[in-house]
């Protein structure tokens, strides 16, 4: 089964581009054989609307606290919600988002989804640090305008089936609260080399509860541990959920092992 792993920017440029990891599920293992960068929303779309079949891990959220939604009088229906949310700017929406946290108490300024807890993700009405609203807003329009199949969400090509997914999550579960990443060049140390480095290493010995070993060689393996930024590295711990989800799906799990959900704010694949 061919995977797709999806790091995935609002913004992307050379500089800070879109990164795929292509591999493939065998027997137990996820082999990593190639990495990919767009640096326009354009080009990205271009690769999206291209013939199957593969199964993805996309590192963006699909929905909206429902809370969020409700408080707003937004419409309800994933769909419409996300047409609706699609047509504002950027500057709408930091407008609204700020307005809703200002009414509310400290400590619980955002609005979760129900998956942002045993995902340990951050909300997705977030605009800063990371702006993961910005990225929502500039990813699931591409998705939908691509007729991609998103399990519970929208019923696509079943041919290129999209999952929420979350490279943090299975990092944690290696690595715990130790950095192994960062955009800042000033922060590209020696200590977050050797985070990458065993975090790696623990994908490649199958020391995590997905139950699945990476197999990569010496120069992806190397290009995965150089990059500072761990976008490279993230697009790879997304590729390892897609293989998780398609054990699911082989398994007999119809929604790639992803649980019944609020069908509004969907659900990150493996959390």
């Amino acid at each position: 089964m061919q995977l797709i792993g999806c790091d995935f920017s609002s913004s992307p440029s050379r500089r800070k581009p879109i990164v795929l990891a292509h591999g493939k599920l065998q027997t137990g293992r996820v082999q990593l054989q190639a990495l990919q960068t767009f640096d326009s929303l354009a080009s990205f779309a271009d690769w999206l609307a291209q013939p199957g079949p593969w199964v993805g891990g996309f590192d963006l959220p699909y929905g909206l606290p429902r809370e969020l939604v409700e408080t707003l009088g937004w419409p309800r229906l994933w769909a419409d919600c996300m047409d609706h949310y699609g047509a504002l700017s950027r500057s709408d929406i930091r407008a609204q988002f700020a307005a809703f946290c200002n009414a509310r108490p400290k400590g619980g300024k955002f609005a979760h989804r129900a998956t942002d807890r045993p995902a340990g993700s951050s909300p997705s009405m977030k605009w800063v640090n990371p702006p993961v609203a910005y990225m929502l807003h500039a990813g699931v329009p591409l998705l939908r305008q691509a007729g991609v199949h998103l399990p519970g969400l929208q019923d696509g090509d079943r041919q290129r089936v999209a999952l929420e997914a979350y490279p943090g999550l299975l990092a944690r579960e290696v690595l715990g609260n130790i950095s192994y990443k960062s955009d800042d060049k000033a922060k590209h140390t020696p200590e977050r080399l050797l985070a990458r480095r065993e975090l790696i290493g623990q994908l490649e010995r199958g020391q995590t509860r997905l139950d699945l070993r990476l197999v990569v060689n010496h120069a992806l393996a190397n290009r995965l541990a150089d990059d500072a930024s761990g976008d490279a590295l993230d697009a790879t711990l997304c590729l390892m959920q897609a293989g998780w989800a398609v054990q699911q799906h082989v398994a007999g799990h119809p929604c790639y092992g992803l649980p019944p959900c609020d069908p509004l704010e969907g659900w990150i694949v493996t959390a």
